[in-house]
């Protein structure tokens, strides 16, 4: 069944959704955080025990849109006065049989903070493992909102922009986020049933007016034309290309390796605005030796126009790792004669090119007005405190760079630093010995980073107090340590970059 975004029906679904305080906390607290919590993990039964015999709105439609499970027509009819199980089934939502409603989609509410508050939306997509009970899905199958589009939310730079590009929307959620600080979006995708959804989604939350879908591959629907910002999840996940290994849409691009990644990073520059910022998820190998943070590199060196760049790697995988990852997100149990096949066609597609390892992570990249300033390419496997609000700090991380680009180490000396509130001092002595053997800076947002300081460069981040500036401290720290005052403002000025970038210093 294909989804029907009406304006109309949507208006009335939502009303009926609100009426209903169809919303995650109502929820949660309907069928208990313990239940909840299955949910996440694929399991369903212990939210319909919870919920009993319960025959009200939030009941049925819970078991109806969240759980996946046939709800009686009176129930449903009941539940959404404004819309009627029959505007579900002409939204391609549910389907009418007999006197029951078949659930054809799923509609889930999902939460979000960011820097302009606290809210939430619906977001319609097709049935997932939880609501069909477990099986392999439909190649075609467009994914709901999952951890990897949670993440690329988060890191959207929560700053003005005219127009965004979403560049492979699947069910619009990077669309309606970038929203939030955007005038409008162009959301694009190869799959029109992906559109169809992303269309109502849209509509679902009132931004119909705002974001215009387009049909095609990569920047091919947009070219000529140019963003403020893209955003993109795309189908980044490297699958063999081989008989019998499914093409799910949602995830595989249908390219051989890394190759859609390099692609999209090669040439996105071709669609940003002077100033403009790409951010996107993928996957890249390391391959025949050169690892793939330096491939990554060279694509991004190889774009017609120049990019700055901040590629953060999150995890890296084996070839079997990786491969048994994808092939349970498919549905398929392992330990089968069906598992094993597949797991052998990866390990062939590996092999045949050399792949030992799997990088994840994040792509920021902005296009430069002349010759580009940054280009930071780190593993940051650490645990992240705000993994889900990251886009603040990447945005003062790029404002932050950018300062100091316009600053000599003359200017950057006169300068006056604040140490950020969230950063903490550790020293490790050994038993019986007075001075300290390390001494470790950790920050409690950002990335979570933690760095072994020397004593001046620990003193320093002590002092910076928005008092005095960087030269007069580091010429008494000097004093102090009986050091050459000169030879140490050489070593630390490099380092007070570093930390300003990071978000240990801030700029006055």
């Amino acid at each position: 069944m294909t989804p029907n975004p009406d304006a109309a029906l949507c208006s009335a679904l939502a009303s009926d959704l609100a009426a209903a305080r169809f919303r995650s906390e109502a929820l949660r607290a309907a069928w208990g955080v313990e239940a909840d919590d299955a949910i996440g993990r694929g399991l369903r039964v212990p939210a319909l025990r919870a919920l009993g015999g319960r025959s009200d709105a939030l009941a049925t439609l819970g078991r109806l849109l969240v759980l996946g499970i046939a709800q009686p027509l009176p129930a449903v009819d009941a539940a959404l006065p404004r819309l009627g199980a029959r505007g579900l089934q002409s939204l391609g939502l549910a389907e009418v049989a007999g006197d029951a409603v078949e659930p054809r989609a799923i509609v889930r509410p999902q939460s979000y903070l960011d820097s302009e508050g606290a809210g939430e939306w619906w977001f319609a997509s097709d049935l997932d493992e939880l609501a069909i009970g477990g099986g392999a899905l439909a190649e075609d199958h467009v994914l709901g909102v999952g951890g990897a589009s949670l993440t690329l939310a988060g890191l959207q730079l929560p700053t003005p922009a005219r127009r965004v590009l979403d560049l492979g929307t699947g069910c619009g959620v990077q669309a309606l986020r970038a929203l939030r600080y955007a005038d409008s979006a162009v959301a694009t995708d190869l799959s029109e049933r992906a559109l169809a959804f992303a269309r109502l989604n849209a509509l679902l939350n009132a931004e119909g007016g705002r974001v215009e879908t387009r049909h095609g591959s990569l920047i091919d629907p947009v070219a000529g034309e140019t963003f403020d910002r893209v955003v993109s999840n795309p189908p980044f996940v490297i699958t063999p290309r081989a008989l019998g290994v499914p093409d799910y849409e949602y995830r595989d691009g249908g390219m051989v390796g890394d190759a859609l990644v390099e692609k999209v990073i090669a040439g996105v520059g071709a669609v940003l605005e002077p100033g403009g910022v790409a951010q996107l998820l993928g996957n890249w190998e390391t391959r025949g030796g050169v690892d793939g943070l330096d491939r990554v590199r060279a694509w991004i060196e190889s774009s017609d126009v120049p990019l700055d760049a901040w590629v953060v790697e999150r995890e890296q995988l084996d070839p079997i790792q990786y491969a048994e990852m994808w092939i349970r997100d498919g549905g398929t149990v392992p330990g089968s004669a069906r598992h094993d096949a597949l797991l052998g066609a990866w390990l062939d597609d590996f092999a045949e090119r050399g792949v030992s390892a799997i990088g994840f992570g994040y792509v920021l990249l902005r296009r430069a007005a002349d010759e580009p300033t940054l280009a930071r390419y780190e593993r940051v496997p650490q645990p992240i405190p705000s993994e889900g609000g990251l886009g603040i700090h990447l945005a003062e991380a790029l404002a932050a760079h950018d300062r100091l680009v316009a600053m000599d180490d003359d200017a950057l000396a006169e300068a006056t630093l604040r140490t950020a509130p969230d950063v903490t001092e550790a020293r490790h002595h050994l038993p019986g010995v007075a001075d300290p053997q390390v001494i470790e800076l950790r920050q409690g947002g950002g990335f979570g980073r933690a760095l072994q300081a020397d004593p001046g460069l620990a003193a320093l981040v002590g002092a910076c107090d928005g008092d005095l500036p960087v030269g007069p401290l580091i010429a008494a720290i000097a004093d102090l340590l009986e050091v050459d005052g000169a030879a140490l403002r050489a070593e630390l000025l490099p380092r007070v970059r570093e930390l300003i970038v990071d978000g240990f210093l801030r700029l006055s």
